[in-house]
């Protein structure tokens, strides 16, 4: 047989298509014998030519691969002896490739103690003195190891040993190559008693590096994986050694002869070791050689002849290149998010400062994209500390005589205007002449520039809200100009964008241009060409805003019609983009029109299920021969069924790591994010979906990709609120039973996720997830026994950074006072959950939780703290005595607290910071409203305090909380405020400019006094009326407060008509018709 299926196997190599399919069709025939694998074997070791003896061997490792089990005994212990004998005697290096290749797959069947003669082979040839055999066995080594490497467990020490000879000879890069893959494989499975052995390994694994660079850059950069895997699953054995790492993978990047993805390799390393190590970045003083080296690259000028990728004229601005240039900013991006703002600017700025003032345009540039990339990760050190004068910089670079500077700068402006909110908003007076500037050449200027401008503008425009009122004419006229004046689909989808960012500040006042806009996206929806893909995405996207921002009554007649649309484009076209948004716009729909929808979630649900499930975009990197695929399917037809059964365990053998494309990611994200918003607003319409949906985004928790899981997690925590409503609205066994089913796997699986998960972002989410589902269910989330004390530990082990994303039990001693923004943020999302969990049960049921959880939030009330921090403190104690106010026993711990919180709010409302005297403020009037009589003794003390601050206090937002503030004290225990002093002096501050919320608070509280006292407020009629012509019949109170005046006015009217009278009239006129309207309107 063996010389039929040589020739067969020679026929498969000739450049002739018939020959080839007479070949494969023989060669399927040859499978069914069951002397293939004998005869497999004999052409490996005997055929003379080489193609055909490494053709002989993929093809036994399909065989091997796939039916293993079926091959008999005897055959399989030939085959061990054959594929080891073959090994010892081949010549050429891709046969022995592909026998290592077989081997390891065997491997997986064959555990290396059922195949002694492999260990042994590998014993002798890795120890062997001739350099060549040493080479061939590690090349083995690396290949059996890398397919079973647990199996290896017990040989581990002999291995590490042996890498440590083979890494010193620094003659044999390749042999120290498969070396270093070897290592690779087997580091997420080393145990404690390896740990030394490995460490002492690193200097020698760099020294290797360095060697193979010279030998071979692209072997060199695939080797350099072992640091991610080292960082990733084993931090404590490169903690020794991290600025030898550092500085080597440093003198990679900034070699400008080497290879970019060498050099990429590098910086991704060094932004890995920032990201999850910091710390002993800072303490062995290496930020400074990274800068040092990494704001060169950042601001080289590219080759003569040649531009950055994202300067390129068709660049569309989203340009993740694979150069050192984008990754050298990668890594400014990921030290600002991950370390202390104060240590990272005092080294930063400087170099900045240098390349912002430097002659050279790229140097410039670089400047203005590090300055963008902090915006982030530094948002409040940026926006409390520096904002004007990065904005004067920024605003300078969009008049530079450079394009490349002025693109830089229309970047960063984007970036300041999504990440430094409210304050950047501020400056549109400055800023928006610029961006208008801009748009109004647009037909001229180059597509690309213009992409960057319309980033600058959207971001800007988004956040302006009423502000943008005075731009609105002259932005709609050049955004429906662009929709109906051009040709070039690109400008008519970055105008469609604009108008949705227009949306989100303008809301209501978009009506007027609402028909023009319907018109012509319904126009982009409905036309099914190809290049009109993402002009179309971008259409359903901006529908989305329109449906939840222009208002109900203008968008709930159209909202039948958009689920249609949506129906039919994804019917129509199959497209991971536009379903991605179409379930965005369905779940828009929902929470206007939710009767619109419930006809189609059958068809809707069927959709966002199928792209949850969906493997598409998955790719796995098979190492396979490509040419022999086609022989995949050898299998009869009959046998199918047992094969998978079988085998079934194997799916993902010799698959070498996944990549998903990132629209498939945003498909899977965005579908998570919608059923949940579907299922809540539809209600008791979901209910015949919510089990299979939740099924499904279960499955996802352990998805490769952060923004996949943390999604996941959203929706799992909308379900249990829709099911909570559901249970309110129709309050049956049967739907308490359902609610009780989802809490007991969802809330343990968040409290697992806060512990255990390494990514920030998803613990945050996890935590804003599991904070709307304690809102929404209140004490029926806290049911079962215990489950109160886990959540407040969960809290308190966040608060300590003790969770796995805070490299939690890391080694080094922590400087508590300094951390990242972002682990900052993530202590406020646990926090939050406090003053949640405090309205969910009983004050006392909470007490011993509470009082273990303050300390950690006083602690942040420090003047050494940040801003954010000492805001955040009393913010937090501030809604906690809140929260205290409504709930059983609230007053009594609410008065046992107060010792321990009165100095901090006192302390707060003497600080330097205007939000957080406002929060301090609102803490002590809460702490009145909650202790009650408890704490009059105080009310002496906080009297003269806030009379002071009232002197001198120039924040409205303060005022208007001070005002509340004394609301709420004189409601708590009027007789210990002297009114005759205290009410003239907060009628004189009103009405409210700012926190309007708080409009509710002082409406009730004259209310309250009237009822009480109603001399005194006829007293001071005048001053009262005019306050509250201010907000009669306004937005800026509610429908309880409206209700509240208007039934105080008609008493007043009614009691005393001389004293009102004479009040309405010392009003100016268009004033006393409000009024009187109003006292008419309910007698």
């Amino acid at each position: 047989m063996s010389e039929e299926l040589e020739n067969i196997l020679f026929q498969l190599t000739q450049p002739d298509n018939a020959a080839i399919q007479k070949a494969t069709a023989q060669l399927k025939q040859a499978f069914k014998d069951p002397a293939i694998i004998p005869g497999l074997c004999a052409v490996m070791t005997g055929s003379q030519n080489p193609q055909i003896r490494q053709s002989a061997a993929v093809m036994l490792r399909m065989r091997v691969k796939k039916h293993w089990k079926k091959i008999s005994p005897d055959h399989r212990e030939s085959l061990k002896a054959v594929v080891l004998q073959a090994f010892r005697q081949e010549t050429e290096h891709v046969v022995r490739h592909s026998l290592s290749q077989l081997s390891a797959v065997m491997v997986k069947h064959e555990t290396p103690d059922r195949w002694p003669a492999l260990l042994t082979l590998l014993n002798e040839s890795t120890k062997s003195n001739n350099p060549q055999d040493r080479q061939v066995g590690l090349l083995l080594l690396s290949k059996v190891v890398d397919s079973n490497p647990e199996a290896f467990k017990p040989h581990y020490k002999q291995l590490l040993q042996l890498f440590g000879n083979v890494l010193q000879d620094v003659t044999n890069p390749t042999a120290s190559f498969y070396c270093i893959l070897t290592l690779t494989a087997i580091t997420a499975y080393t145990g404690t008693e390896e740990m030394n052995l490995m460490r002492s390994l690193i200097p020698r694994l760099i020294i290797a590096l360095k060697h193979l660079i010279q030998a071979d850059q692209n072997q060199a950069a695939e080797a350099m994986e072992v640091f991610d895997e080292l960082l990733e699953s084993e931090v404590s054995i490169l903690v020794p050694h991290i600025a030898e790492v550092v500085c080597f993978c440093l003198e990679v990047s900034s070699d400008v002869a080497l290879s970019d993805s060498l050099r990429v390799k590098a910086l991704s390393c060094i932004a890995l070791v920032i990201r999850l190590k910091s710390k002993a970045v800072l303490k062995q003083n290496l930020l400074a050689p990274i800068l040092q080296v990494v704001f060169p690259i950042m601001s080289a000028t590219p080759p003569p002849g040649e531009e950055d990728p994202e300067d390129e004229e068709n660049s569309d601005g989203n340009n993740d290149s694979e150069s050192p240039k984008h990754f050298a900013t990668q890594v400014i991006d990921t030290m600002a998010l991950h370390m202390p703002p104060e240590k990272l600017f005092k080294q930063l700025m400087p170099l900045t400062q240098a390349c912002l003032a430097s002659e050279n345009p790229y140097e410039r540039k670089g400047g203005l994209l590090c300055l963008a990339v902090l915006a982030e990760g530094c948002a409040d050190h940026i926006r409390t500390k520096m904002l004007s004068s990065v904005l004067q910089t920024v605003c300078r670079s969009l008049s530079d005589s450079n394009q490349v500077v002025r693109s830089a700068g229309l970047f960063a402006l984007g970036q300041f205007s999504e990440h430094l909110q409210p304050e950047v908003s501020k400056y549109h007076t400055e800023l928006m002449p610029l961006l208008l500037g801009y748009m109004s050449s647009l037909n001229e200027a180059k597509i690309g520039h213009v992409t960057k401008a319309f980033y600058a503008l959207e971001n800007f425009l988004e956040n302006l809200d009423d502000d943008i009122e005075s731009y609105l004419p002259t932005l709609m006229e050049t955004m429906l100009s662009a929709l109906h004046n051009t040709d070039n689909l690109k400008l008519k989808e970055l105008a469609v964008s604009a108008i949705g960012a227009i949306a989100n500040a303008a809301k209501e006042m978009l009506v007027p241009y609402f028909p023009p806009i319907i018109e012509s996206l319904k126009g982009f929806l409905t036309d099914i060409q190809e290049e009109m893909r993402p002009l179309q995405t971008q259409a359903l996207d901006t529908l989305s805003v329109l449906a939840r921002t222009i208002g109900k009554d203008v968008f709930s007649p159209l909202a039948a019609e958009c689920v249609q649309l949506g129906l039919n484009l994804t019917d129509a076209v199959d497209d991971p983009d536009l379903r991605r948004c179409t379930y965005s716009l369905f779940s828009a729909v929902s929470t206007v029109s939710p009767e619109s929808l419930s006809p189609h979630l059958t068809g809707i649900t069927t959709l966002m299920l199928m792209s949850l499930k969906s493997t598409e975009g998955v790719t796995a990197h098979v190492e396979e021969d490509k040419q022999f695929v086609l022989l995949d399917d050898e299998d009869d037809d009959e046998e199918e069924d047992s094969v998978l059964e079988e085998d079934g365990e194997n799916e993902v053998e010799n698959v070498s790591g996944f990549s998903v494309e990132n629209a498939y990611i945003d498909e899977k994200e965005d579908a998570c994010d919608a059923l949940g918003e579907i299922a809540f607003s539809t209600g008791a319409a979901f209910q015949p979906f919510l089990e299979s949906s939740f099924e499904q985004v279960y499955e996802l928790r352990d998805f490769p990709h952060e923004d996949v899981r943390k999604a996941a997690y959203g929706a799992m925590g909308q379900f249990c609120r829709a099911q909570h409503k559901v249970w309110q609205e129709n309050p049956t066994e049967a739907n308490h039973k359902a609610l009780h089913n989802l809490l007991e796997v969802v809330l343990p699986c968040f409290l697992e996720v806060v512990k255990q998960e390494h990514e920030r972002q998803v613990v945050m989410g996890v935590l804003e997830a599991m904070n709307a589902i304690i809102k929404s269910c209140q004490g029926e989330a806290l049911h079962t026994p215990g489950r109160l004390a886990e959540i407040s530990h969960a809290i308190r082990d966040v608060l300590k950074k003790k969770t796995v994303c805070q490299d939690g039990g890391g080694d080094e001693a922590d400087d508590d006072e300094q951390q990242a923004e972002y682990d900052a943020m993530l202590q406020e999302f646990a926090g939050e959950g406090i003053p949640i969990l405090a309205s969910a049960v009983p004050a006392e049921s909470f007490y011993t939780h509470l009082n273990d959880l303050l300390p950690f939030i006083m602690n942040k009330a420090k003047p050494s703290c940040t801003v954010a921090d000492r805001s955040f403190s009393v913010g937090t104690l501030a809604e906690t005595l809140h929260s205290l106010v409504s709930v059983a026993g609230g007053r009594a711990v609410a008065g046992r607290l107060s010792n321990r919180l009165l100095p901090v709010l006192v302390a707060g409302v003497k600080d330097s910071d205007a939000e957080v005297r406002n929060n301090s403020v609102y803490g002590l009037g809460v702490l009145a409203q909650a202790a009650g009589p408890i704490v009059s003794t105080d009310y002496p003390m906080m009297l003269s305090l806030f009379s002071n601050l009232l002197s001198k206090e120039s924040d409205r937002r303060v005022i208007d909380n001070l005002c509340a503030a004394l609301c709420r004290m004189i409601m708590s225990h009027t007789e210990g405020v002297p009114l005759e002093q205290v009410l003239p002096a907060l009628l004189d501050r009103l009405p409210l400019q700012e926190d309007m919320e708080e409009n509710k608070t002082i409406y009730s509280c004259l209310a309250f006094l009237y009822s009480h006292n109603p001399a005194l407020i006829i007293t001071h009629m005048k001053p009262i009326l005019s306050a509250v012509t201010h907000v009669l019949g306004s937005k800026d109170i509610d429908a309880d407060t409206q209700n509240t005046l208007v039934v105080l006015l008609r008493d007043i009217g009614q009691r005393y008509p001389q004293e009102f009278e004479s009040a309405v009239m010392s009003l100016p006129v268009e004033r006393r018709t409000k009024i009187s309207a109003a006292a008419v309107a309910q007698s």
